[in-house]
């Protein structure tokens, strides 16, 4: 059987061709019969949007309201980085160094 590679954020993940599941940053995927280089986009799509999502939502406190700032400029523009991702010319197949970096 020949090896395949499915790119998530930069990194390989190898599997066996016929294999059922892929382990992807820790979490088991599974991979359908005959799954196409489409149906991999489409699943390292949802886990650079995953990863994506998780980085929006650890920075929602700094929206709220009551929260001031001295870089608050930066947040926004962070976050909204963070929301264009999918226009990223790499998008599905993201590295690490294409997610914005936090602001300190």
């Amino acid at each position: 059987m020949a090896k395949l590679s499915l790119i998530v954020n930069g990194k390989a993940y190898e599997y066996e061709e016929g294999d059922e599941t892929v382990e992807v940053e820790g979490e088991p995927y599974n991979i359908p019969k005959d799954t196409s280089t489409e149906e991999i986009n489409q699943l390292s799509a949802q886990v650079s949007r995953a990863k994506r999502n998780a980085m929006l939502i650890d920075s929602d406190w700094t929206q709220n309201k009551d929260v001031v700032l001295s870089n608050d400029a930066e947040w926004k523009t962070y976050r909204q980085a963070l929301r264009d991702l999918t226009k990223h010319s790499s998008f599905p197949n993201l590295q690490d160094s294409d997610f914005p970096t936090k602001p300190s």
